[in-house]
């Protein structure tokens, strides 16, 4: 899949899997993997830049499989930013497929 393709949406597809429950950064990254080929290393950069956006906060649950994990949550800021860009995604798709239905690509 194209590069920039998923760099447009992982971060609407990391708001929307945490929107759903609580997670950890390698939990993300399988979720994710299940539809789209990513790596770990575009995964944690959007999770710490989305927490010092105030999208998540995060906070330490013990694991019977190691260390404690890095769980992340979604605020009250991070669910409103989800719904305008879910607003905006759904716009631009409408107009993509508008476009390629006409023939015009």
């Amino acid at each position: 899949m194209n590069v920039q393709f998923k760099k447009g949406v992982l971060s609407l597809c990391v708001l929307a899997l945490v929107d759903r429950q609580d997670r950890y950064g390698y939990e993300l990254v399988q979720a994710i993997s299940d539809s789209i080929e990513i790596s770990e290393g575009t995964v944690y950069p959007l999770l710490r830049r989305l927490t010092k956006e105030g999208y998540f906060t995060t906070y330490l649950s013990e694991s019977t499989e190691g260390p404690p994990r890095k769980y992340y949550q979604i605020t009250v800021q991070g669910k409103n930013y989800l719904q305008d860009q879910l607003a905006e995604w759904k716009h631009f798709v409408e107009g993509v497929h508008q476009l390629l239905d006409k023939g015009e690509v």
